[in-house]
């Protein structure tokens, strides 16, 4: 049979063809259109990939929480309470100031202090700035009146020793005028000394002596204000007040407690180990760490030391284990003081099992899932999120130790999945290498 070209055919037929190539036409480019708005719609995740390494099993101990620091604050000085400015339970902030003594007599001898100090400033400015223009002045008025006396004199004395000779002058004048001239000049020389020490200003010695006064009156100062700082009690941390030991009005001495602080923005978690298991941790060694009042969080912490003396009675060795905690509504802790916690140490037998980030670890309604995406074979940028129920083994570094329907090089959700849903349409992203 020979295939007709469109040319051959009648007009109405032509017209048919031409309708039906149009049609399919837009089928397809709707179905392209389509797959491309999905592609664009799918919300995206973050995925990793599943390894799979042999990592010691967990032996579980359980453990308290306990505060990382614990500050029982006291009176440095003794006092009466004037203020009680916290509660217990409250979260302080460092340096917040928690509690006051009265001051009231400190406050009078502190403004003396500084009055007095005030007064030596002005004394050492008199010393070093030396005498004023108008002193100056006149002492070297003093100077020339004195100069002027003393040649006065002088030639007097000249004169009559000259004309003595002719008997016009006696001896007894000449003895006066003599010592008329001695008596000026040394007058001229205590003028002369005067005019100078007012010109060259105050001597060194007493310029340092009015500063080693104000120097002296300064510390004065500083020892009041810091024996009024020691009557304000101050947070030394972070924390919160766990107690209370004192009231306004309450008569305090020296070392009496005021309040405790304690300090939970990161806790240690102590828990008793057998020597067996003791010896095969190390510092730093990161661990998973639960917690039954809070069965939708997955913690993670580190061994931060092992105390190598037993309980002489359980011949058990404390373990702390160092966790970073977190603030809730109304910034109270997540983890509190006293709470129990049971640790997952890696230190059983080693087992091969799959390796997923924590952060693809999904904990809601006592469920624990990872999503592993299928890609779309049209688009690798697209995919099918399936959830797969697994249990949580020890922590590796930053991995968790799976066991479930998981295999190596799988790719798992690790940000955007707890948003979903079996069978969601997803873009794929992976998370950068650092």
């Amino acid at each position: 049979m020979h295939r007709l070209s469109a040319s051959y055919l009648p007009s109405h037929m032509q017209a048919v063809a031409t309708l039906a190539s149009l049609l399919m036409l837009s089928a397809h480019g709707s179905a392209s259109v389509g797959q491309d708005k999905n592609a664009k719609e799918a919300p995206p995740v973050i995925v990793e990939t599943v390894i799979q390494k042999s990592v010691n099993s967990g032996y579980r101990v359980v453990g308290t929480v306990k505060p990382l620091r614990t500050s029982t604050i006291g009176v440095a000085v003794g006092g009466r309470v004037a203020s009680f400015l916290v509660d217990v339970g409250q979260p302080v902030k460092r340096d917040q100031v928690l509690a006051e003594l009265r001051t009231g007599t400190l406050e009078i001898e502190l403004a003396a202090a500084k009055a007095e100090l005030v007064l030596y400033e002005q004394q050492l400015a008199e010393v070093t700035n030396g005498s004023r223009p108008e002193e100056i002045a006149e002492a070297e008025a003093n100077l020339k009146a004195a100069e002027a006396a003393k040649d006065n004199a002088a030639k007097q004395l000249g004169r009559l020793e000259q004309i003595q000779a002719s008997g016009a002058a006696t001896a007894t004048d000449i003895e006066d005028a003599r010592e008329r001239a001695n008596r000026t000049r040394f007058i001229f020389s205590a003028a002369k000394a005067s005019y100078q020490r007012v010109a060259s200003g105050s001597r060194i010695e007493k310029i340092a002596a009015g500063q080693a006064q104000v120097d002296l009156q300064s510390q004065r100062v500083k020892l009041i204000e810091d024996r009024i700082r020691l009557h304000t009690v101050r947070a030394p941390f972070d924390g919160f007040v766990s107690k209370e030991f004192t009231e306004i009005g309450a008569w305090l001495t020296s070392g009496d407690p005021v309040v405790e602080v304690i300090q939970l923005e990161t806790v240690e978690i102590q828990a008793p180990v057998t020597a067996e298991y003791a010896v095969k941790l190390t510092p730093g060694e990161p661990v998973r760490v639960e917690f039954s009042q809070l069965p939708d969080r997955l913690f993670t912490g580190t061994v931060d030391r092992i105390v190598p003396q037993a309980d002489p009675r359980a011949r058990t060795y404390p373990i702390y284990v160092r966790l970073k905690n977190e603030l809730r509504q109304g910034d109270l802790p997540l983890l509190l003081d006293g709470m129990l916690a049971r640790i997952d140490l890696p230190t059983g037998s080693a087992r091969t099992l799959p390796l997923v980030p924590k952060d693809a670890v999904v904990l809601a309604n006592g469920k624990r899932r990872v999503f592993v995406i299928e890609e779309e074979v049209a688009d690798s940028s697209v995919g099918i999120a399936r959830e797969i129920t697994v249990e949580l083994g020890v922590a590796w570094h930053d991995l968790i130790q799976v066991n479930g329907a998981l295999k190596p090089g799988q790719t798992v959700v690790v940000v955007g999945n707890e948003r979903l849903n079996e069978g969601d349409r997803v873009r794929i992203e992976h998370r950068a290498k650092e």
